[in-house]
């Protein structure tokens, strides 16, 4: 079964805010010849990686609101310099709308059930 993961995007003010984020994210690795490829790093590698990558989604809370969401392509175990392990969380560039949500602040990453994720916004619709 699918599980999600819920995020906070610390600095971001809008949806406009995440798409000229991630926009400029892939723009500098193209320029930089780098693999243009969206990433957030995290300390602690889900458990429930396998779940997460049969169809899941990170989903970005927004100034206390569910906002959007990307999808999951892969989690990735690293080493840094100093030998501490974290987890490198790749998501696609395809930023989805999702009916707003309020959602309480808090720290890392959680998991979201399928049937708590907030749906999918249809084109045009309004997300106020």
């Amino acid at each position: 079964m699918t599980v999600h993961l819920l995020k906070l995007s610390v600095g971001s003010e809008s949806f406009d805010d995440m798409i000229g984020y991630q926009t400029r994210r892939l723009t500098e690795a193209r320029r930089a010849g780098r693999m243009e490829v969206l990433t957030h790093h995290t300390r602690m590698m889900p458990r429930r990686r396998p779940q997460v990558l049969g169809g899941g989604s990170i989903y970005w809370v927004v100034k206390g609101v569910i906002l959007c969401r990307n999808p999951v392509t892969d989690l990735v175990p690293l080493v840094d310099e100093e030998g501490r392990r974290f987890c490198q969380i790749r998501y696609g560039p395809a930023l989805v709308r999702v009916d707003p949500r309020p959602c309480r602040i808090f720290q890392g990453w959680r998991y979201l059930e399928p049937t708590n994720a907030p749906r999918d916004l249809e084109p045009g619709e309004i997300d106020e």
